[in-house]
C-alpha cells in the first residue's frame, strides 16, 4: 500500500513540475489580419488605381453598349405598331448584336480583371508573408496566426499595422 501511494505521489509531482515548465515557457504570440495587410498596403493600392485606369476604357465601351441596348429596346417599345416589319426586324436584330457584343466585352473584361487581380494578390500575399516572417524573426515571436482563424486574442497581440508598414518600407509603389 505504501509503494502505491509513493507512485501516486510521484506522479501527481512530475504532472505539477510539467505544467509548471509549460506555465513557465512563456510563448510570444501575434496576430495578423493577412488579408487587410495585403490589401491596405501602398503597393496594392497603386495597383487597384493603374487596374482600374488600364481597364476604364473597356468599362466605359460596355456602358456605352448598355446604353444603346436601352435605346433599341425603349425605341421597339414606343413605336411597337408604328414600325414597318422590316424595321421591326432591324432593330430587334441589331439589339441582338449588340446584345451580345456587350456580353463578349462583359466576360473578356471579367476574366482579364480577374486574372490580373489573382496575380497580383498572389505575389503581394506571398511578399507579406516574407515580411511577417522577418517581423517574428526580429520581435522574437513564437507564433504568428491570422485573425480569420483565431476565436479570440487581446488587440495588443496584433501586428497588422506594423506588418503594413514593414511592407511599405520594403516594397514601396513605384
Amino acid at each position: 500500500m505504501s509503494s502505491r501511494m509513493g507512485l501516486r505521489l510521484f506522479v501527481a509531482g512530475c504532472a505539477l513540475l510539467s505544467i509548471s515548465a509549460i506555465a513557465s515557457a512563456q510563448n510570444k504570440i501575434a496576430v495578423i489580419n493577412l488579408q487587410r495587410a495585403v490589401l491596405d498596403s501602398a503597393e496594392i493600392k497603386k495597383a487597384s488605381a493603374e487596374m482600374e485606369a488600364r481597364y476604364k476604357p473597356r468599362a466605359n465601351q460596355l456602358e456605352q453598349l448598355q446604353k444603346e441596348l436601352a435605346s433599341i429596346s425603349q425605341n421597339l417599345q414606343t413605336n411597337a405598331g408604328k414600325l414597318t416589319p422590316q424595321a421591326e426586324a432591324d432593330l430587334q436584330s441589331q439589339g441582338q448584336r449588340k446584345q451580345r457584343e456587350a456580353q463578349r466585352i462583359q466576360e473578356d473584361l471579367q476574366a482579364d480583371v480577374d486574372r490580373e487581380r489573382n496575380e497580383i494578390l498572389s505575389r503581394s500575399t506571398q511578399k507579406m508573408t516574407e515580411v511577417v516572417k522577418k517581423i517574428a524573426e526580429e520581435k522574437s515571436y513564437d507564433l504568428v496566426v491570422d485573425v480569420s482563424n483565431t476565436v479570440f486574442f487581446k488587440p495588443a497581440l496584433e501586428i497588422t499595422n506594423d506588418a503594413i508598414a514593414a511592407y511599405d518600407k520594403a516594397y514601396p509603389a513605384k
